[in-house]
């Protein structure tokens, strides 16, 4: 990749055809990146200087909850840029699975060639159920082991795109503040007393996984169907599977799969704020809601699926990578009307092959050279570097054309049918063209 300076709100007009990006969320974008590369990357390279980091705080779940924030800022914009589901679903699938199968088909290889086993037992599943919960990206709340470790969190992914797609179809997606503070108030109340992978233990792993593949594909197509009843009914589909897997089939407990859900649209609250779609003080207590709904949500119910020591531990640094990661959040969004470095800038253009790749590099690293003895400061950096590059390439040849493909598909299907799976205009005041993630 050539790390050039991408635009800032104040620059011109980005290229025809290519949607503007924002700096100040590429920042954020590298910045979370690369903390997950590097917490993952110490466990191998520098165990022990890494050893006493996590006191009050984890650097990974520090870095995906600042993705959380950036997808939830950004998602439903760029829905409501596309004003159809069909343009939705055709960007998102090709931003995400063409790299996503690159990653996971080399990390797959190994096994296939007796050389080393899969993570987490995967290999004990039938193939066409682990493949298949790959596919929905759901498996981590379909009871299947993630065949790459950071891919639990594109779970989540999944089910907020599902739950924003239902709230546009029946057009209360405006109304994200109320969503946000029922999600962390279900997380408080009822997240402690919810089961864990419920439904994969009663009726089977393999039985679970088939139905939620196809009701999601339902869902997807009567969602993207020109037909307002039918659209309605796939878009609520959706967002029902999405609930119900969160709430009482994930791998964690249901409090913390919804305090992430709430995270995500508090994302959404502080995007519509910005837009002068709600009012600021809305925003302002939302947020400060979700947090503590979020922290208290950890101290109350983390003992459920947890010895007490663990839960006490959680607690701390899961309340610590919460406030840090608002705090984050803020400090860009106050620098979004100034320029970013270009170098800072493009580590976010890149940062899902950084995050996506990193697992990957780190098990050919451990393959090859195996795991130092002592802190090893020279491989870490060896490492970071190659990653960067890496990534680069991937990102120019894998992630970028698919992107290009995905957005004339998207005019195509705009041009052909058109008004289709639209919501109403927005007034003239919001109707300027929302950036595009790069996730």
């Amino acid at each position: 990749m050539n790390p050039a300076p991408l635009p800032s709100r104040r620059a011109g007009p980005a290229a025809a055809g290519a949607p503007k990006r924002l700096a100040w969320l590429d920042l954020l974008r590298g910045i979370a990146a690369m903390v997950v590369a590097l917490h993952h990357a110490t466990y191998y390279f520098t165990p022990d200087w890494r050893a006493g980091l996590r006191l009050w705080f984890d650097p990974g779940l520090y870095g995906v909850l600042v993705f959380f924030l950036v997808s939830g800022y950004i998602i439903p914009a760029s829905l409501e840029r596309h004003g159809q589901v069909r343009g939705f679903w055709i960007s998102r699938l090709l931003r995400i699975y063409p790299l996503l199968t690159v990653a996971c088909a080399i990390t797959v290889l190994p096994f296939v060639l007796g050389v080393r086993g899969l993570r987490a037992g995967l290999e004990q599943y039938r193939p066409a159920t682990a493949v298949l919960a790959h596919l929905t990206m759901l498996q981590d709340v379909l009871a299947v082991p993630n065949v790459i470790n950071v891919l639990w969190t594109l779970s989540y992914e999944m089910a907020f795109y599902l739950l924003v797609v239902a709230l546009f179809v029946v057009g209360v997606h405006r109304r994200s503040a109320p969503v946000a503070l029922v999600l962390v108030a279900g997380a408080v109340v009822a997240g402690g007393l919810l089961p864990m992978a419920a439904l994969s233990t009663r009726v089977g792993v393999g039985p679970i996984v088939a139905i939620a593949a196809l009701t999601m594909a339902s869902a997807i197509l009567a969602a993207v169907s020109s037909r307002p009843a039918l659209r309605i009914a796939g878009g609520l589909l959706g967002g029902a599977l999405a609930l119900i897997l969160v709430g009482v089939n994930s791998r964690v407990g249901a409090w913390q799969g919804l305090a992430i859900l709430a995270v995500m649209f508090t994302g959404t609250v502080l995007y519509r704020a910005e837009h002068g779609q709600i009012r600021r003080r809305t925003a302002a207590a939302t947020t400060a809601l979700v947090l503590a709904g979020a922290v208290a949500a950890a101290v109350w119910h983390a003992d459920v699926s947890m010895s007490k020591a663990q839960a006490d531990a959680f607690g701390t640094y899961w309340t610590g990578s919460i406030a840090l990661a608002a705090v984050t959040f803020a400090a860009a969004w106050a620098l979004r009307h100034h320029r970013i470095p270009g170098r800072l800038a493009g580590l976010g253009k890149i940062s899902f092959s950084l995050y996506l790749l990193h697992p990957v590099l780190l098990m050919i690293s451990d393959q090859l050279g195996g795991t130092p003895e002592h802190d090893d400061v020279l491989r870490l950096a060896v490492f970071v570097l190659v990653l960067i590059g890496v990534s680069s390439l991937t990102y120019r040849y894998v992630e970028a054309p698919c992107q290009r493909l995905g957005r004339r598909l998207t005019r195509r299907s705009r041009d052909a049918r058109p008004g289709s799976s639209a919501a109403p205009a927005p007034p003239p005041e919001e109707s300027r063209p929302a950036p595009e993630p790069s996730r």
